[in-house]
């Protein structure tokens, strides 16, 4: 009897040693949490939180109160907000865009052949006889050994460029990624490229297929007022597109006539054409200041407290607008109620595991539906040091009908945070896939982007393709309901008793894992070797 009992009390020591060893694996986030902030955030009573608008003021304060509530502390010194001042700029273009030469003369219709704006916070501005230069697809990407604007001089010129990069159709997986968009292919890095070159302007040439959409979406995006931050970077005075029958007509009455200008632009050794052109266009501005608030909370690490894992999503929606079928609030609860209840489940999961060696960053970012501004102006003047910052994992729009055995990772390939997640995949029996329309460059359309522009290796991921008790079929009608009556509309809604958020939970559980992870080690993911943004980690 006495051996027996030494027995169970062997069994009980080894039990309760394991259970405290393994503490930090049996936090659960915590679905009954997640529900009841999507249900809060996406109510009536928080206005589709727009910013700059009373709903703005009810999210940043019930996120602030919760994230104090939980026990976390301010992440922005003694405050749990970051100032983001931004500016509502509502320019008119010129009537029309003249561009003329030796050969002849075109006069480009407003919206009907190009569209024109600017982020310079002026009233005025304008291209006036700007000498015309062909940059091909406007890239310096010296890991590629490309540089579309050597040896020219640009100041005083406007640069026609093509969008997406060389690789796109061209047949060569080898040249820059294939048919997968890199940011050297995206319209926002052409104008930041163009600003740094020293131009005056810069024309993106609009093609459908290697933009993804078509001229419609140029013009309605272009048109009306848009939001920017201030920044000290360099600005273009004009940003434009024009669509691809005007680019021939132009090219008709250039130095280039009869040239296979898309050809030739994928060659290693282009170099910029003087065009014999020059452009003519304007933009006058109404100028409105205000400032948005950014939301950010911190866990202090107990042993490297300077080095950060940083979970973000965006706070805002649409806020009120035009109604649809009588209802006019946007409440946005996939996008992005979902990512920001999230941080708030996953921040209360870290304050229940076991002390952490590494800080965890929980950043509410405003502005994200007006162009990620909200991490923009965090990545300009980050709070915590992006060379000592391990890892961002940015949750954004997480929707399903269930439990998913995929894990889709948009960016797959970018950095080692694709082993860290499909390790932790693996333990939840799932599988990981690629993002299957990686041309559409999706990795560039999320706040993680710019993390990802100062260095910081980011994930961006979500069950999205197979479910465990659902067909492939079954969950691409359900994302393709999601996406054409629910996305950017009114119906956005959370209802608790047709909503089932176990897949929510489930990837927000690996994300928590990903996180617990990196914050008990003392390893820093990398960016792999052909990844755009290996250099700004290393500089």
């Amino acid at each position: 009897m006495k051996n027996y009992l030494k027995f169970l009390v062997l069994i009980l020591f080894v039990s309760c040693g394991n259970d405290k060893k393994n503490t930090t694996e049996l936090v659960q986030v915590k679905q009954t949490t997640l529900a009841n902030h999507i249900e809060r955030l996406a109510s009536d009573e928080f206005l589709g939180r727009k910013p700059f608008t009373e709903g703005e003021v009810k999210t940043i304060n019930y996120l602030k109160d919760e994230f104090e509530k939980l026990g976390l502390l301010p992440g922005n010194g003694n405050s749990f907000f970051q100032d983001v001042p931004m500016v509502e700029i509502s320019g008119t273009p010129s009537e029309n865009m003249i561009i003329s030469g030796k050969s002849g003369k075109i006069n480009l219709e407003v919206f009907k052949d190009f569209v024109a704006s600017t982020n310079k916070v002026v009233t005025d501005v304008n291209l006036e006889n700007s000498e015309l230069v062909f940059a091909g697809y406007g890239i310096v990407a010296p890991e590629y050994e490309w540089n579309d604007y050597e040896g020219i001089d640009w100041k005083g010129k406007t640069a026609i460029v093509l969008i997406n990069d060389p690789g796109f159709k061209s047949g060569d997986s080898t040249l820059f990624k294939g048919n997968e968009m890199t940011y050297y292919g995206r319209w926002t890095y052409k104008y930041e490229e163009a600003a740094r070159q020293g131009a005056d302007g810069v024309i993106i040439i609009h093609d459908t297929e290697p933009a993804s959409y078509g001229w419609n979406v140029i013009e309605s995006g272009w048109s009306g007022s848009h939001l920017i931050i201030e920044s000290d970077l360099p600005l273009l005075n004009v940003e434009s597109w024009i669509s691809d029958e005007s680019a021939k007509k132009m090219f008709d009455i250039s130095s280039m006539k009869g040239q296979d200008y898309k050809t030739m632009s994928r060659e290693k050794d282009f170099k910029p054409v003087l065009l014999d052109l020059k452009v003519s266009v304007g933009v006058k501005n109404k100028i409105k200041k205000d400032v948005s608030k950014n939301v950010i909370a911190l866990i202090p690490g107990t042993e490297r407290k300077d080095e950060f894992i940083i979970y973000s999503a965006h706070w805002d929606h649409f806020g009120v607008s035009k109604a649809i079928e009588g209802d006019s609030i946007y409440n946005g609860a996939v996008d992005n109620a979902s990512g920001t209840a999230g941080l708030l489940a996953m921040a209360e999961a870290f304050k229940k595991s076991e002390a952490i060696k590494r800080s965890v960053v929980f950043i509410a970012v405003t502005g994200e539906e007006q162009g990620l501004l909200g991490s923009a102006y965090y990545s300009e003047y980050p709070i915590f040091n992006p060379k000592k910052t391990v890892a961002n994992i940015n949750i954004d729009a997480l929707d399903s009908p269930g439990k998913m055995k995929d894990l889709t990772i948009t960016g797959y390939g970018q950095s080692e945070m694709d082993e860290y997640a499909k390790e932790a995949a693996t333990k939840q029996n799932r599988y990981i896939i690629p993002d299957p329309e990686a041309e559409k460059g999706y990795f560039f359309r999320s706040d993680h982007f710019n993390f990802a522009k100062i260095g910081i290796p980011a994930l961006y991921a979500s069950g999205t393709y197979e479910g465990f008790d659902k067909s492939i079929e079954d969950i691409k009608a359900y994302n393709d309901n999601y996406r054409i009556n629910k996305y950017h509309q009114p119906s956005d809604e959370y209802n608790p008793e047709t909503t089932d958020l176990s897949g929510v939970q489930l990837d927000l559980q690996l994300f928590f894992n990903v996180g617990l992870k990196l914050a008990n080690e003392d390893y820093f993911p990398k960016w792999y070797d052909g990844s755009e943004f290996k250099t700004a980690r290393e500089q």
